[in-house]
């Protein structure tokens, strides 16, 4: 069992998402650590890309200021390997498939190994094509986390049978973060993947209130959380990680 599934084994696992290099990437050091103490089960890792097309204007945002910092794949790679030893909790990297196609899918995955990295996530790297990454993702022990959408309709059962780490379960249509997207059943999608598969689901959310977290965790096995946490690094910049780490406490606490 990898330290991904091992993540939902003492309850409903909290998976936040950050920008690596937004601000800059001694922050992101710190905001991954003080994470992991605040009760993170995994971290999603964000590696900057000019074309994040899941992405809603947040993420778009913080996406740009670290690449205009300077911030490359083998900076965060550095970054990982420097701090992994002061974090409890489990790391996946969300990034697209041409930074992998570009780095050398085999080296990117023995990248992700040597650094502590138990997942990846490519979200524009859709179940038909992922032969693209699984060999190189099986030979260095890397989950490749699939995603399935309310548009997957027949092809989530699909999807599920044949996936590791966790599913990420998103709820509705669109890109992440924006206001009044609506919101499909998660149970349902839930119970469909349960009757196939044992893999967990996770939920996510662009800015879910303590309400929607609380729900999704009732019916799911984890729930993810993006936008909000790009927002609060945006607004306090150097100074996020003091409010970061209480914006986790609290969401911890409401899908507990």
């Amino acid at each position: 069992m990898t330290d991904i599934k091992t993540a939902f084994e003492n309850g409903k696992a909290l998976i936040p998402f950050v920008t690596a290099g937004d601000p800059d990437l001694e922050t992101t050091e710190r905001l991954l650590i003080e994470m992991s103490k605040n009760g993170a089960d995994i971290i999603e890792i964000g590696i900057p890309f000019s074309d994040p097309i899941a992405e809603g204007v947040a993420i778009q945002e913080a996406d740009l200021r670290a690449l205009a910092a300077g911030v490359t794949t083998d900076k965060i790679f550095d970054m990982v390997k420097r701090v992994r030893s002061e974090i409890s909790c489990a790391l996946a990297l969300m990034t697209y498939m041409n930074p992998v196609f570009v780095y050398g899918a085999d080296k990117f995955m023995a990248k992700c190994a040597e650094c502590g990295i138990s997942a990846v996530i490519v979200p524009d790297t859709p179940y038909e094509e992922k032969d693209e990454l699984a060999p190189a993702c099986e030979k260095h022990g890397i989950d490749l986390i699939s995603m399935i959408a309310p548009t997957s309709a027949e092809r989530v059962t699909m999807i599920a049978k044949d996936s590791s780490g966790f599913l990420f379960c998103i709820p509705s249509t669109g890109v992440t973060g924006v206001a009044g997207e609506k919101i499909m059943d998660i149970g349902e999608m839930v119970d469909l993947v349960r009757s196939v598969s044992s893999t967990p689901c996770a939920v996510g959310y662009g800015n879910p209130t303590e309400e929607q977290a609380g729900f999704a965790a009732k019916c799911a096995d984890g729930v993810i959380i993006g936008d909000e946490v790009v927002r609060i690094i945006a607004k306090n910049r150097e100074n996020c990680v003091a409010p970061v780490a209480e914006y986790i406490r609290q969401m911890k606490k409401a899908i507990s």
